[in-house]
């Protein structure tokens, strides 16, 4: 349990005892749900895990030590009080998942050695307080999935929505702007190079008549179009207002 603002003190003997063999043979440092107020320093002894769970804590900083977990392929930071990321993040060169969601990561705290984590296939930056996303994480040619919900973003830079393996963008409930879903669903006129409108007194006799002959025609399909059909009955469905009400376990199955 965490003791106050000072959160649990986690010794070297404790860290030990939270380590795990992984399905693969590598080795997992779970300190997840422990009441970390501060990051440990006896678990830098402990860098030679292949993975490193520190969520749902109370971190409010990550140290730039966090450069010695050189073998880390998977990172968990999520559910803490984190305001800022090192530097140092950027030279976990092995990382493939990282999860920073439920923070208080703002656009400017965001290091930009983010983009050096070349093997990257899950970033997870939900639920922050993100108001754009750098254009530079574009370089991340290996990511396959991005969380950006929850955030305040009003648009999704393209260097991001077109890397080459991505297929999976959570961008849910953040403030974009209707011109964004309008551009999604562009109007397929907006794809006609040029457009002329005249009058009718502009064109000649034989495109006149061509025009008016067109617009003939397509008043005669109107009219020969069959009006709707007054609403179908169908007395022997039973609804559940019907006397089936008096059955509904008997109909249900």
């Amino acid at each position: 349990k965490a003791k106050g603002q000072k959160g649990k003190k986690i010794t070297l003997k404790i860290a030990r005892n939270s380590i795990r063999v992984t399905f693969d043979g590598g080795l997992r440092l779970d300190l997840s749900k422990m009441g970390i107020a501060t990051f440990p320093k006896c678990i830098l002894k402990l860098a030679d895990v292949d993975e490193l769970d520190l969520s749902r804590n109370m971190l409010k900083k990550i140290p730039s030590s966090i450069e010695n977990f050189q073998k880390l392929r998977w990172l968990d930071l999520h559910s803490n009080q984190l305001e800022e990321l090192p530097k140092a993040i950027g030279t976990l060169q092995n990382l493939f998942y990282l999860n920073i969601s439920n923070n208080k990561l703002t656009t400017k705290t965001l290091p930009e050695e983010l983009n050096l984590l070349k093997n990257l296939h899950i970033l997870n930056l939900g639920l922050n307080c993100l108001d754009s996303i750098p254009t530079s994480l574009g370089a991340l040619k290996e990511l396959r999935e991005i969380g950006l919900f929850d955030n305040a973003l009003t648009t999704i830079p393209n260097s991001v929505k077109k890397l080459p393996k991505l297929k999976k963008l959570n961008t849910e409930r953040n403030p974009f702007p209707d011109s964004t879903k309008q551009e999604e669903h562009a109007d397929p006129i907006k794809r006609v190079e040029t457009l002329y409108l005249v009058q009718e007194k502009d064109l000649c006799c034989s495109c006149l008549q061509m025009c008016q002959d067109e617009r003939d025609k397509l008043k005669k399909l109107n009219n020969m179009t069959p009006s709707p059909s007054k609403k179908p009955s169908f007395p022997l469905l039973l609804t559940p207002n019907s006397s089936a009400k008096d059955n509904q376990e008997e109909w249900r199955l």
